[in-house]
């Protein structure tokens, strides 16, 4: 009997099956793998095109910022993060108005993927858990198929194979160097330059569930506030739990700092 998980199984299934699919990964996965590899490693496996998640962030800030220029009245909560929104909608409904209708990076890279690579399934690999309901509940017409680092791990070494293992060195079909910041805990708010539009006490900047409960609170009261950048793991994504890695925060914050960093300067 498998110990995979469903999606797990059917990412076995699929790849058994030789199916078209295009693996989308989180900014935070470099903590899992290696940068240099993961993406031969993948199509190793069976995957066709390799995206990053990144890409789509790009378009999350485009269509924030444009809410912020558009309505300089208004405030909001940005909501990349299913965590939260479920959070928002089950224990504060009052706030739901506040949440940003924008397009969460994972449902902007779907859209980039289908556009560019039509007939081909996304699948999802990132640090959350949530974003399987978030794939499945909100989002159910993009057939989008979600598993966590932990689980992709597991797939591979169900086919035999070990991350790290393969040495040949081959790009992502689609990156984006700018937006590598947004797993940590501002990462958006530093990504989008939010500096640039709003003053120092028009944003505010938490991550953790204490935090994210007392900012909620205060952005009630405080109409100042402007935009409420938030993540609910500790430290940002980099904090979730499908992360196999066992390194603290801080090294986890430095590997995507350092990517971004590569990115930015090559």
């Amino acid at each position: 009997m498998s110990n995979l998980s469903p999606e797990a199984q059917r990412l076995v299934d699929s790849l058994a099956k030789k199916e078209k699919l295009v693996a989308l990964l989180a900014p935070s996965f470099p903590i899992d793998f290696d940068p240099a590899t993961i993406a031969a490693e993948l199509k190793s496996l069976g995957f066709t095109h390799i995206v990053e998640v990144s890409a789509g962030a790009v378009e999350t800030n485009r269509q924030l910022l444009t809410l912020l220029k558009e309505n300089p009245q208004a405030r909001y909560i940005t909501s990349p993060c299913p965590t939260l929104v479920r959070l928002i909608r089950k224990k504060y409904p009052q706030l739901v108005k506040f949440l940003s209708p924008t397009d969460s990076p994972m449902v902007a890279t779907v859209k980039i993927v289908k556009e560019k690579y039509s007939g081909y399934r996304p699948v999802f690999i990132g640090p959350c858990l949530v974003k399987k309901l978030e794939a499945s509940e909100d989002y159910p017409d993009l057939n989008l198929l979600v598993l966590t680092y932990k689980e992709l791990i597991q797939v591979m070494e169900s086919l035999g194979r070990k991350t790290g293992e393969l040495k040949e060195v081959s790009g992502f079909d689609v990156i984006e160097t700018t937006t590598r910041l947004y797993p940590i805990s501002g990462g958006l708010a530093q990504s989008a330059k939010v500096k640039d539009y709003l003053a120092e006490d028009e944003y505010l900047v938490v991550s953790g569930l204490r935090e994210v409960e007392a900012a909620l609170a205060e952005f009630e009261v405080n109409i100042k506030i402007r935009l409420l950048d938030v993540l609910f793991c500790e430290g940002g994504c980099i904090g979730g739990p499908g992360i196999a890695s066992k390194l603290s925060l801080t090294d986890r914050r430095d590997r995507i700092t350092r990517f971004w960093q590569d990115g930015i300067q090559s």
